[in-house]
């Protein structure tokens, strides 16, 4: 019994451990810091000293708009549905560079919009887009 006795008032040890958090801590600082700065890639871009003139009117792309009740423009020319195949395949013959925007009223149908970009697709012009607008956030400033 006099054993039990003894170990009862003696101290148990406790290891602090926050000296250790403490180092592991800086360490973490330490290797966040150091390692980003290790990669120093640099990328030159090549440049040019004769610059083209500004071509717009070769880069601009076609832009075929559809309107709420399904009337078709090609470029700012009323289109018939009719036409607008051979049309489409016309101008892609005569400028097979230029891309193509697709403008779609708010109220169109999505089927109707969706039929006409495959058409677009299936024509063959390099690039066929949707043109939409920016909606701003109520309060935003404006730049």
């Amino acid at each position: 019994m006099r054993s039990l006795s003894r170990n009862a008032n003696r101290p148990t040890p406790v290891m602090n451990v926050t000296p250790l958090v403490d180092v592991v801590l800086v360490l973490l600082i330490i290797f966040m810091v150091v390692v980003p700065m290790m990669d120093k890639t640099q990328v030159e871009l090549p440049s040019i000293f004769h610059v083209d003139e500004d071509a717009k009117g070769k880069t601009d792309p076609f832009a075929l708009s559809v309107l709420k009740d399904g009337s078709l423009f090609f470029e700012r020319e009323p289109l018939e549905p009719e036409q607008m195949r051979q049309r489409l395949t016309e101008a892609q013959e005569r400028e097979p560079a230029r891309r193509l925007v697709l403008r779609a009223d708010r109220g169109a149908k999505y089927g109707d919009v969706r039929k006409l970009f495959k058409e677009c697709q299936t024509v063959g012009f390099p690039g066929v887009s949707l043109r939409v607008n920016e909606v701003k956030k109520p309060g935003a400033k404006a730049n």
